[in-house]
């Protein structure tokens, strides 16, 4: 099992970003968190590196579901997406979501299995949709 569901674009890396939110959006996620990795590295530690943003998605109802199962899954939510400059290649524009299917495996919560499935349908939605309406 690959730890995420991803695509790569050849965007500017704003444009994937716009794009990622939106597909996000739509399949009800909300953004609760956002790490813009280059800027923080730089200045926390004078390190360059190529854009990289981690957004933490969130979808409610699912989350609620989760939390009900295992009050100790919040340890492991949100569920990260990243959007990232491929260092490779300047020219692409990785977005990669978790796949939540690791919820499952790391608690050994069985329960947690049809959740798992319904956000990996979401997210493999949206990860579909960025690299559809960008083609």
């Amino acid at each position: 099992m690959t730890i995420a569901i991803s695509t790569s674009l050849q965007s500017s890396f704003s444009d994937a970003v716009t794009r990622t939110r939106e597909a996000l959006a739509n399949q009800g996620f909300g953004i609760l968190t956002e790490i813009d990795m280059k800027s923080t590295l730089k200045a926390k530690l004078g390190e360059d590196m190529e854009d990289y943003l981690i957004l933490g998605a969130c979808n409610p109802p699912l989350a609620h579901r989760a939390v009900n199962i295992d009050r100790q899954i919040g340890l492991l939510l949100p569920c990260n997406v990243i959007v990232r400059t491929d260092p490779a290649d300047n020219t692409q524009v990785l977005v990669e979501a978790m796949d939540p299917q690791l919820l499952v495996q790391v608690t050994g919560e069985s329960g947690l299995q049809t959740v798992a499935d319904e956000v990996k349908a979401k997210l493999r939605a949206a990860i579909e949709t960025i690299a559809r309406t960008h083609d």
